[in-house]
């Protein structure tokens, strides 16, 4: 049978989806779902998601960028928005959850518009001056004085980091961010825009309670010392990337014994070397001997026998952590150090929390680059969570680092731009108008979401929310607990203006990407195995 048309210019087992109906409505259909899905977990209140993704690991969780990295979405249009939500998560390290549910809102929109008979090009137009408007308003919403802000005062920091920590632990963020200030402010460079979110580590250990979490300036290592030595105080630390151990010679040479003596000797002289590379080791001054691998049992006892306190830490990235923590530098194999190549700690002591030994590694003076938020609590995916809360928490403190503009959090700021976008629509005089005005239509999601997530009545509050807006009070917002709308600067909840900023960014630009595709041409899958699958055994690192 001989194709015609488009059939016959590609290969037999493509797809071929075109028009309004097929192409972009199939799209828009699909991204509503995904972030139906998002929607659900925005704001404090939001529900958590059993995710189990392909490897049977399972996740429970309300974070919107964990929930979408794990499903594995397979439609292209709904993947824009995931790579728009993750693009958040790179960027600011919080509010993907927002940019993929406005992002929905839009477009389900966008499918009312194209059911009256506007042209995607009018509602991408509409879209594109609604988001230059809303970025405007954004600026004028910006709490006053909030631009200047010191970034080691506590108060300040805990006061923009409660807003994100409390959507993923409600109840909890008090606790929470002030330890994620402390450990945040504790390794704040000079030039605080140099923060880096990798000297926030987290530890996690099952039992105890959040009252239990505590921040160390310093490292904790999951591992036991390898000698009987447990505790140093004021030490310098020798660092050792290949392992302490005699090493076997390059070269092989066959050795010819011919009395006992001789085999005695032999023998001695290994010793003999091992002792005199661990006596060179502690001539130097070290006290605390590091290895990136094993630790020979002979120059263990040599090292039992000079008092060194030996560690053992397998993974490298955690050797380099190390080493930044205390300074010092690597030396690949077993040899007199430098003295610039020691670090120093001020402790190294074997604690014990809930039954597992851990190491602690203490350094209160110096430029202590590392400090880590020890986390507890009854089970494994309670700890993730309180995690992923301590990560954002951090990412946070990365943003307000860079620009610490705040803006009214609670849906206080959604409702105003809501009303001034809406305000704007009437000014237009083309069909965009009615793009524009559901734009301003779509940023009611965020008070109905929260509301409906908290068990409120989202259509009273909404009204009352643009009653008291309309008044001229700006700034408020819905209080959750109390399932009224109040002033969000009595309740202290604010938002990063970054985040806020680069989420409806994100979601709009994700919104008009799949409004302006008209056809979807899939090519017919190849076989083999799955892009994406790892092979068996291979490790997430």
């Amino acid at each position: 049978m001989s194709q015609y048309g488009i059939q016959s210019m590609l290969k037999e087992g493509h797809k071929h989806l075109s028009g309004l109906d097929e192409a972009v409505v199939k799209n828009i259909e699909a991204c509503k779902q995904l972030s139906t899905i998002i929607r659900t977990s925005l704001g404090p209140n939001g529900m958590n998601k059993m995710v189990i993704n392909h490897l049977d690991k399972l996740f429970v969780t309300n974070d919107g960028a964990t929930i979408v990295n794990e499903l594995e979405v397979q439609h292209p249009a709904a993947k824009l928005l995931v790579l728009a939500g993750k693009a958040q998560q790179e960027e600011i390290g919080d509010g993907a959850n927002l940019t993929i549910s406005f992002a929905g809102e839009l477009l389900s929109h966008a499918e009312e518009l194209i059911r009256m008979g506007l042209h995607p090009s009018e509602i991408i137009s509409g879209y594109t001056k609604a988001i230059k408007k809303t970025i405007e308003i954004l600026e004028e919403l910006v709490e006053e004085g909030s631009e200047t802000m010191d970034v080691r005062n506590k108060e300040q920091v805990v006061k923009r980091m409660k807003a994100p920590v409390a959507s993923k632990q409600f109840g909890q963020e008090e606790i929470l961010s002030s330890l994620v200030a402390d450990a945040c402010i504790q390794v704040c460079p000079k030039n605080p825009a140099n923060f880096n979110v990798d000297n926030v580590r987290v530890a996690k250990f099952l039992g105890g309670g959040l009252h239990n979490c505590t921040v160390v300036r310093g490292m904790a290592l999951k591992t036991d010392a390898v000698g009987s030595i447990k505790k140093m105080q004021k030490a310098k630390v020798a660092v050792f990337a290949g392992g302490v151990d005699t090493s076997a010679t390059e070269t092989k040479g066959t050795v010819l014994i011919h009395t006992a003596e001789q085999l005695e000797n032999y023998a001695k002289t290994e010793e003999a070397k091992v002792e005199e590379l661990i006596k060179a080791v502690a001539d130097s001054g070290a006290k605390v001997i590091v290895s990136g691998a094993a630790v020979g049992e002979m120059a263990l006892h040599f090292c039992e026998r000079y008092k060194l306190m030996v560690l053992k830490i397998s993974s490298k990235f955690e050797l380099r952590r190390f080493c930044r923590t205390v300074g010092a530098v690597a030396m690949l194999k077993l040899c007199q150090p430098n003295p610039d190549d020691l670090g120093y700690v001020d402790s190294v002591s074997v604690e014990e929390i809930a039954g597992v030994r851990v190491t602690i590694v203490k350094n209160e003076e110096g430029g202590n680059s590392v400090s880590t938020v020890l986390l507890r609590a009854s089970t494994d995916s309670i700890l993730d969570d309180l995690e992923r809360a301590v990560d954002d928490g951090v990412n946070t403190y990365k943003a307000m680092c860079m620009d610490s503009r705040i803006v009214p959090g609670a849906a206080a700021t959604e409702i105003e731009l809501a009303r001034r976008v809406k305000e704007f629509s009437f000014k237009e005089t083309g069909l965009d108008q009615y793009a524009i005005a559901k734009f301003a239509q779509s940023f009611e999601m965020v008070p109905k979401t929260l509301a409906e997530n908290a068990g409120l009545n989202s259509m009273e509050i909404i009204s009352s929310l643009y009653a008291e807006h309309a008044a001229g009070k700006t700034k408020v917002g819905i209080d959750l607990e109390g399932g009224l709308c109040k002033d969000v600067s009595t309740l202290q909840v604010w938002d990063l203006h970054v985040t806020k900023f680069f989420a409806l960014k994100y979601a709009a630009d994700a919104a008009c990407t799949v409004l302006r595709v008209d056809q979807i041409i899939m090519a017919k899958p190849a076989g083999g195995p799955r892009r994406g699958d790892q092979p068996a055994g291979m490790d997430e690192d």
